[in-house]
């Protein structure tokens, strides 16, 4: 049976800038072993296979797929998945909010300036990171303790331990190692001056399915539980724009909002680039 797919270009401050997602619609008749095998087969950082609503309150479920695993809720592929669910058709229960089904639970989408943009999850993990974990991940990252600033649990789907370094600068420069023995999902993140066009810098280093470290070129989760911390830290109030991807000469922003009801929405630039028919 021939299913519709879409590449869509999520947090993109301009064309093929983002972070590229292949959604398709799988209507109940994939297995779970054969969505997995496509998402290595596209070889982008996550798939997303859009499916009927099992709640009566969402609009459409989504299984989001990585090459390694699936995981409960991603960041830009909940925007990606939402777009193209709009883009064919798709009428939301309530004209103020799409509602989205995934492995966590229910994740509300809104158009927000001409963007969509997800409410941040509550954190699956939170709080310090030990001694022994923190170490593992300094040295994937060839980088000496003294460069933290501070260090945190941040997860909220994908697993992101996360570091905070000195400035965006000292983001950028980091040279990780291509390969661990085991999984990691490590974000950093650094602040810069005031000025700049854009708040702070983020980097999202993560295993695939053979231990080979890669990097995600813009990180809707890793922003959203980013934005939970510098809010909550007192680093940053009111709205902003992060960017992402500047090592990978993509030019990703994402637009941070804390609404007056205590709600931080993750918003991006949302594009279908390529679409046509898995056979």
């Amino acid at each position: 049976m021939a299913r519709r797919f879409d590449l869509v270009d999520v947090f993109a401050g301009e064309d093929f800038a983002g972070n590229p997602l292949a959604v398709i619609r799988a209507d109940e008749g994939l297995s779970t072993e054969r969505m997995l095998a496509i998402t290595r087969w596209l070889n982008l950082s996550e798939t997303t296979f859009l499916l009927p609503p099992g709640d009566p309150a969402a609009d459409y479920r989504v299984r989001i797929f990585t090459l390694e695993r699936e995981m409960p809720f991603a960041g830009h592929p909940t925007l990606g998945t939402c777009h193209a669910w709009l883009e064919a058709g798709g009428v939301p229960k309530k004209s103020d909010v799409v509602m989205q089904e995934c492995g966590l639970g229910l994740v509300p989408v809104r158009r927000d300036a001409g963007r969509l943009a997800f409410a941040a999850p509550p954190l699956l993990r939170s709080g310090p990171v030990s001694e022994d974990d923190l170490r593992e991940a300094l040295l994937i990252l060839n980088l000496g303790r003294e460069a933290v600033v501070e260090a945190r649990w941040i997860d909220n789907g994908p697993g992101w331990l996360g570091i905070m370094l000195a400035s965006a600068e000292a983001v950028l420069a980091v040279d990780y190692q291509r390969a661990w023995p085991r999984r990691a999902d490590i974000g950093l993140i650094g602040l810069y001056p005031p000025g700049h066009d854009t708040a702070c810098e983020l980097r999202a280093i993560f295993s695939d399915d053979t231990l080979t470290l890669r990097e995600d070129p813009v990180t809707g989760s890793l922003n959203a539980s980013v934005a939970q911390w510098l809010y909550e830290s007192g680093r940053i109030s009111g709205g902003y724009v992060a960017s992402q991807g500047g090592r990978l000469g993509r030019k990703g922003r994402i637009h941070v909002r804390y609404d007056g009801e205590g709600t931080i929405w993750i918003g991006g630039a949302t594009r279908t680039m390529f679409t046509g028919r898995m056979a």
